[in-house]
């Protein structure tokens, strides 16, 4: 576990807002040098002048990096970024994240490309890249993976994004086990909030021109299983709970060297009967929210 944060460096993906931005200021008011990254600039730097005023306005202490995580050579360029500027990389957040929705048998190979692309290769790409240095500097460290009550639960009309995160979830437990064995050193945990009020729900904002959405055929097929339920997961988000109390979360958990983070107890339920229709052999619940 990590326990000493100060001249530490953290890097964080998707961190122009949301879940990441919040993470961003935590590390770096806990006397961190923090390595921004997302895939949407102009707020992807807007960030980082926020982060430096806290610091007295210097770049020696933050910098931003444009970084698609589809794209491993643009990881490799914010790996080299964050060495060459802070020396050793001690904590990780892979955590730039987006969705879309629909009928899974409606879902087309661009949604799946997009969606795996960012949520799940995006995290694969980082720990391969970030973690053979932070392993081989010696220090200790920890890798946050962000993956969702949606990589626990699987509802309806989240095809892509669901099965993203319970890759990440695997990946992340696996990693776990590997790291006990080779390098106890550096710790990792997952985290899996509910209902956060960040802007996935307008993710396809940077959806890449060459997956580009389909035009919905019909009022069925428009949003996440239809304008009704569109509706629905957009007021859920907005009320969810603000990023700074997720980020507060983050940081104690990685502080205590805890690998499950699951910010929503109130959704546990829904994993127990889960698991208890695994074990009944029977027929798992929906998350609640349809």
């Amino acid at each position: 576990m990590l326990k000493d944060f100060v001249g530490k460096t953290a890097v964080i993906t998707g961190a122009a807002s949301g879940i990441g931005r919040a993470m961003a200021e935590r590390f770096a008011r806990e006397g961190m040098r923090v390595v921004l990254a997302d895939v949407e600039d102009a707020p992807l730097q807007a960030a980082a002048v926020e982060l430096r005023a806290l610091g007295g306005g210097s770049e020696s202490d933050v910098i931003a990096v444009r970084t698609d995580v589809r794209k491993l050579d643009e990881i490799e360029a914010l790996r080299d970024r964050a060495v060459d500027a802070f020396g050793k990389v001690h904590v990780l957040c892979n955590n730039a994240g987006v969705g879309t929705g629909g009928f899974t048998w409606d879902t087309t190979n661009a949604d799946w490309e997009w969606v795996l692309g960012v949520n799940l290769w995006g995290v694969i790409h980082g720990v391969r890249t970030f973690l053979p240095g932070m392993i081989a500097h010696g220090e200790e460290g920890h890798v946050v993976n962000t993956a969702s009550m949606a990589g626990l639960v699987a509802g309806p009309f989240m095809g892509p994004y669901n099965v993203s995160k319970y890759g990440v979830v695997a990946l992340s437990e696996t990693l776990l086990h590997e790291l006990r064995m080779a390098a106890p050193q550096v710790g990792v945990s997952v985290l899996c909030p509910g209902f956060v009020s960040t802007r996935i729900n307008e993710s396809g904002r940077n959806r890449p021109a060459e997956l580009p959405a389909r035009e919905a055929v019909d009022a069925a097929q428009a949003g996440v299983g239809g304008p009704q339920l569109q509706t629905l997961m957009s007021e859920r988000i907005a009320a969810g709970t603000p990023p700074p109390e997720i980020a507060a979360e983050v940081f104690e958990a990685v502080r205590e060297g805890r690998f499950y983070i699951l910010t929503h107890p109130e959704m546990k339920p829904a994993i127990e009967s889960r698991f208890s229709a695994i074990m009944g052999d029977g027929v798992p619940g929906s998350p609640g929210f349809v």
